[in-house]
């Protein structure tokens, strides 16, 4: 079994040092606690020729590459769990600890493991939390900062569960509002690609024997059907390609933001988007103002949350006009397109009186209330323009197929 060097902190409060034999480190810690011994550090030695010690944060990231993806429901749990560890008193080495050895994947034990060794090894949670992004979000690890940095991180971890179960919520219910539409859409592609390629063939066999002058509609319909069924793969693996290429395109930092220009632009989603961000900002502003972070931290911390950088960008031009001595509704008025005038009015009125956290939280509430509502209401009118057109489609090629068949008395007379 491996050697470990240790440095840890005995019940007096003097330091000491020493090995130790363990199968891991996990092992290596439950011992140190068993002693009554506080981790300081801990450094695995490579070899016993050698003796050189790996040390432990550099062992815990080369650890964490190789651990699958945490889920949000273990990160919401692990947050909650770890905010009540510290509001009992429980030192965060210990709840780490705890946590790491309660996970339930070995991806989340990994994880957390990980963030234990780089706490140890005395890194603050906050940058601890940064080396893995791909778990914990820039806003997540910055409202962390914020917590240590104020000296109330069990309340600002309760405030991040508590905004992850409501962001999860809202999330599942516009999932839910899409479902039905997109399987009306799949369901059309379905029954579209079959009259191209079984329905209208049938036909072009009968008007062949007529030699007859078709009309443009069912040239065309018929010529549609024969690219379908002679290149219709190559066609699809085009598709394919633009959608890789364009996916891509839209990943990169002007794509971002071409596509998010796009999306705010259009008639119906921009205004839902604006609103879903306008809740974000002004939540994840109240939870911080009512956890005790500074304005402008609180400002640098909620613009992150966003989500789109076209309104990002024009909520840090108002920080920095909050940050030069202005208020903070009249520095959000100049951002029309995110803050309504009414929401600017009751920012504004808030501040002035005191109470600007929980008018924050209120119209949060409020706004994600006539959020549902609204895509309730886009869903309901979504529905019945997709069978509008999904019968459009369908009396199109009826017609244009049904259509030569007038005519062909003509030909047979």
């Amino acid at each position: 079994m491996p050697f470990f060097h240790y440095k840890a902190l005995q019940a007096n409060g003097a330091m000491t040092q020493g090995e130790l034999e363990a199968a891991g480190r996990a092992e290596a810690f439950a011992q140190m606690v068993e002693l009554g011994l506080r981790p300081v550090s801990l450094a695995e030695k490579a070899g016993a020729d050698t003796g050189v010690a790996l040390p432990a944060s550099l062992a815990a990231l080369s650890f964490g590459k190789r651990s699958a993806r945490v889920s949000s429901r273990e990160l919401e749990n692990f947050t909650r769990l770890l905010s009540s560890l510290l509001a009992a008193g429980v030192p965060l080495s210990r709840a780490l600890v705890i946590l790491y050895r309660e996970a339930s994947s070995p991806a989340a034990n990994a994880k957390w493991r990980e963030i234990h060794d780089l706490v140890v090894d005395g890194m603050s949670l906050a940058d601890a939390m940064g080396k893995s992004p791909e778990t914990f979000p820039r806003v997540y690890t910055a409202m962390v900062q914020a917590g240590e940095t104020g000296g109330f991180l069990d309340l600002v971890l309760a405030q991040i569960a508590d905004f992850q179960a409501r962001e999860k919520e809202l999330r599942s219910k516009v999932l839910s509002a899409m479902l039905y539409p997109s399987i009306l859409f799949v369901l059309a592609i379905g029954v579209l690609i079959f009259l191209l390629t079984f329905f209208i063939p049938r036909f072009q066999g009968i008007f062949k024997g007529f030699n007859a002058a078709l009309p443009l509609a069912t040239q065309v319909v018929i010529g549609v059907s024969n690219l379908v069924r002679g290149y219709g793969l190559f066609v699809a693996v085009g598709l394919g390609v633009a959608a890789f290429m364009l996916r891509t395109w839209f990943a990169s930092e002007k794509g971002r933001r071409v596509w998010e220009g796009l999306v705010l632009r259009s008639p119906v989603v921009g205004p839902l988007v604006a609103q879903f961000a306008m809740a974000r900002f002004c939540r994840m502003l109240g939870t911080l103002l009512g956890a005790g972070v500074p304005l402008v931290q609180g400002l640098n911390v909620a613009r992150k949350s966003i989500g789109n950088q076209i309104l990002v960008d024009a909520v840090a031009q108002s920080i920095e006009r909050v940050q030069q001595g202005g208020e903070l509704g009249t520095s959000l008025a100049e951002t029309r397109g995110l803050f309504p005038g009414s929401v600017v009015e009751m920012i504004s009125v808030a501040e002035e009186s005191g109470r600007l956290d929980q008018e924050l939280v209120r119209i949060a509430n409020v706004t994600e209330g006539d959020l549902d509502r609204e895509l309730k209401t886009a869903v309901a009118l979504m529905e019945p323009l997709m069978l509008f057109f999904i019968a459009a489609f369908i009396g199109t090629i009826f017609i244009s197929m049904v259509l030569p068949i007038f005519t062909l008395q003509d030909y047979i007379k």
